[in-house]
């Protein structure tokens, strides 16, 4: 059985909705285009976007602290930069925010609707070519981004596990791929993977964290997936993180295919 990609993902503004890709062309070193840009961060957050640094993201807006995100539904435009939000259907904001002062309007709005949670006043937040991701530089990588990938059999084990259906946008990945056993992709660390028309190094597994708990149709913490992990299989770990090494196009039913380990004959 062909393993393949059953769906792409970027999450253009971290913490934000997530939105899917029939194809994409990925670039060595990079993350998805466009993927976690933005992020919208706290007043206590220092970032220079002329000396961008990874920050942690319990400096921004998160769904692992503020679950009401998930009550909005955002895409964004690439060719005018302007973000749309809306909840329930009707439009709340849309703003460039490749401009400073659709920036701050976008930051003034989310002031608003977190009011009571968060303290503000929060600023949403870029620099180029930076990526505001949840991992930062693992020792074993030549590039600080990277893309995340999730098997779809590890998911439905966790499922029978938890005797609760569990949907895969708990987990913000990149890349969802269906046709492996589950949990053999934990075994992949160091090895290449084609991906489509890319070549990628898996660097290492995503240790998972409360963010999880929300239902991302509901905005409710009703599922503990980090005990569910622990309880049934002795770990939180979902997903893999892989580098970029020869960039190409992937799409959605394009293959995936584990190559040989380095030395291997």
């Amino acid at each position: 059985m062909a393993v393949t990609i059953s769906a792409i993902y970027r999450y253009p503004v971290k913490g934000l909705s997530p939105e899917p890709l029939q194809r994409v062309a990925l670039a060595p070193g990079r993350c998805l285009p466009q993927d976690r840009r933005f992020a919208i961060a706290l007043p206590s957050t220092k970032f220079d976007p002329e000396r961008p640094e990874w920050l942690s993201k319990t400096h921004f807006v998160m769904l692992m602290r503020d679950e009401k995100l998930a009550e909005l539904q955002t895409r964004f435009d690439d060719r005018t930069s302007e973000l749309t939000v809306e909840r329930g259907g009707k439009t709340l904001l849309r703003e460039s925010l490749s401009e400073a002062e659709g920036r701050r309007r976008a930051g003034a709005f989310f002031d608003q609707f977190l009011a009571g949670e968060v303290a503000g006043p929060l600023r949403v937040v870029e620099a180029p070519g930076h990526a505001f991701a949840d991992a930062r530089r693992k020792p074993n990588a030549t590039a600080d981004q990277y893309v995340s990938l999730i098997n779809l059999a590890s998911i439905a084990a966790l499922e029978q596990s938890l005797g609760a259906p569990v949907a895969p946008l708990r987990f913000r990945a990149n890349v969802y791929f269906d046709g492996m056993p589950a949990w053999s992709e934990l075994d992949w660390l160091e090895r290449e993977i084609r991906l489509g028309g890319a070549r990628l190094r898996v660097i290492s597994p995503i240790t998972r964290c409360a963010a999880t708990q929300v239902n991302p149709a509901t905005a409710e913490r009703d599922l503990d997936i980090v005990g569910g992990l622990q309880r049934g299989f002795g770990h939180n770990l979902m997903g893999i993180y892989a580098e970029v090494i020869e960039g190409g196009e992937i799409a959605k039913g394009d293959e995936l295919i584990p190559l040989a380990r380095p030395g291997a004959t």
